[in-house]
C-alpha cells in the first residue's frame, strides 16, 4: 500500500471546490511567474553586459523570486491536502482513491462539473475510464 492519503469519492468531491480554487490560483501564480521569467530575459537582452539595467534587472529577478515562491506555497498547500498536481496549465489532479482492493487515481480538470474519471496509478490520463 502507498503512502499517500486514499479519499473516498465523497471526501473527493467535499474538497473539489477548494481544489478548484487552488487551481485557479495556482495557475495565476503559474502566469505570473512566466511573464516575470520572460521581462527578466528581456531586460537581461537589452542590457547587452553594459549594466545599464542593473536595478531594472535586479527588481524583475526579485519580481521572479515573489512569484516562484507564491507557486511553491500554492503547490505545497495541494500537496499537503493530499491531492496530485498532474498538469497546472491543464488544471489536472489526482485524487488517489481505492477500487476492488487496489489503488487508483480518481480523475478531475478544471472546468469539469464534478469528479466523473479515475484511471489506475500507471495509465494516466489516457486511461481515464467513467465512475
Amino acid at each position: 500500500m502507498s503512502n499517500y492519503r486514499l479519499f473516498t469519492l465523497e471526501e473527493a468531491l467535499t474538497l473539489l471546490p477548494t481544489v478548484r480554487q487552488l487551481l485557479v490560483e495556482i495557475q495565476a501564480a503559474k502566469q505570473e511567474l512566466d511573464a516575470t521569467s520572460a521581462e527578466v530575459e528581456r531586460l537581461l537582452g537589452l542590457t547587452g553586459g553594459n549594466g545599464h539595467l542593473a536595478n531594472d534587472v535586479a527588481q524583475a529577478r526579485a519580481e521572479v523570486q515573489v512569484s516562484a515562491a507564491k507557486l511553491e506555497s500554492l503547490m505545497s498547500e495541494l500537496d499537503s491536502i493530499g491531492v496530485q498536481l498532474k498538469g497546472i496549465e491543464e488544471g489536472l489532479v489526482d485524487f488517489p482513491s481505492e477500487r476492488e482492493g487496489r489503488v487508483i487515481l480518481l480523475c478531475w480538470r478544471l472546468g469539469e462539473e464534478t469528479i466523473a474519471w479515475w484511471h489506475d496509478e500507471d495509465t494516466g490520463f489516457p486511461g481515464r475510464q467513467p465512475l
